[in-house]
């Protein structure tokens, strides 16, 4: 059986602008889908539908292969139906007959990649023919009828029975649906002969609609990622405000006083015996950035302009792909040499541009264990 993961992802977007572009743990929605649906055993080939030329060049970059969705199904009013009928013809065109589609929505940023595993292999075996996430839930729903009066829905308004006492309901999370291709070739529509329900936890149910929903997934993110391995070849950082509280004290002759941390210290001392390079980068000219980077025996790039750009020939120097580095900054000039690498990283009190610019932000502040917090994540990869 060919099992193929189909990602609709149209380019347009009136409420969250770019929205399917748009990170979330530093990495974009799109690209966070292919993801899911790559480490789902089971599934053969994953392929994005889209118009847009941003989301193909990520989608093809993150492993998917792209289908080019036509205007007249790529508007405000289509269907997701439609997207996946024409990607199922265009995949048939090119000598892959598919058997089994894992539909998934780039909008749901933590697809659990377990449970669309589970839904495949339900319907692979055939004890179902429709799949879809849900989460189980306990709450008392209710509608407004057509007086604007509340109506209970599940349950009887004057009856309040003990959660252990109730059945629980599923609520549809709109992360994934699997169902047979014939099968929806001839309903037209995800949910046809045997449902079956692939149960997540109820945190991963977010769908990013508006911007709010955005900032609570990015919120998750750093919550639920916090402490993953960080796989990478290389660490770079910036000096205030990672290596220092981002405070100083000025003397009457106008010299600079800094804060740091010991902590962070043995950390870039673990990182040094392990063999990992590493790299500081500072906009500032102030001596007590090489003093301290003499310190620590690591070399220091400062009174720099073009971050970026230093980072660039750094590790082409390195003979380091920029893919395998982690960038560990605070502030808004460190934005452009973290959208280079493999692995931005924040501190925890960074700017907020930063932290949604970070694939990783970290629990600890800088000058306060963040290097050494990023240190331990880097090694233990």
């Amino acid at each position: 059986m060919t099992t193929v993961a189909i990602i609709p992802a149209r380019g347009g977007s009136k409420q969250v602008p770019r929205k399917n572009v748009q990170k979330v743990g530093g990495v974009p929605l799109v690209a966070r889908a292919v993801h899911a649906a790559l480490a789902a055993d089971g599934i053969d080939l994953v392929a994005v539908s889209t118009d847009d030329a941003e989301i193909a060049a990520i989608s093809e970059a993150a492993g998917a292969r792209v289908i080019p969705r036509p205007v007249e199904i790529a508007g405000d009013t289509a269907t997701s139906e439609s997207a996946i009928l024409h990607a199922l013809d265009e995949l048939a065109a090119s000598g892959v007959d598919v058997d089994v589609v894992a539909f998934l929505q780039a909008t749901s940023p933590f697809i659990p990649s377990e449970a669309l595993a589970g839904a495949v292999a339900l319907v692979r075996s055939g004890e179902a023919d429709s799949v879809f996430s849900a989460h189980e839930t306990y709450g008392f729903l209710w509608r407004r009828d057509a007086g604007g009066a509340a109506a209970a829905i599940n349950h009887e308004a004057a009856h309040r029975p003990r959660r252990q006492d109730r059945e629980p309901h599923y609520l549809e999370t709109g992360a994934f649906y699997v169902f047979s291709a014939a099968g929806f070739r001839e309903s037209r529509h995800r949910f046809f002969g045997r449902i079956a329900i692939a149960e997540v936890p109820e945190w991963t149910a977010i769908e990013i609609d508006d911007e709010h929903q955005l900032r609570i997934a990015r919120s998750l993110a750093a919550l639920h990622e916090a402490r993953h391995p960080i796989p990478v070849k290389a660490v770079v950082t910036d000096f205030d405000g990672v290596h220092t509280d981002d405070t100083a004290i000025v003397d009457a002759d106008g010299g600079e006083r800094v804060r740091v941390s010991r902590e962070d210290g043995m950390g870039v001392s673990l990182l040094r015996s392990a063999g990992v390079p590493m790299l500081i980068l500072s906009t500032e000219v102030n001596p007590v950035v090489r003093a301290r980077a003499d310190k620590l025996r690591v070399p220091v790039l400062h009174g720099l302009d073009d971050k970026a750009a230093a980072l660039r020939t750094w590790a082409s120097a390195q003979d380091i792909d920029l893919a395998d580095i982690a960038y560990l900054g605070n502030d808004v000039n460190d934005l452009p040499a973290m959208s280079l690498v493999g692995w931005p990283v924040a501190v925890a009190n960074a700017h907020p541009r930063v932290l949604e610019a970070a694939r990783v932000v970290l629990t600890r502040e800088g000058g306060r264990g963040a290097v050494r917090e990023l240190v331990e994540r880097v090694l233990s990869s």
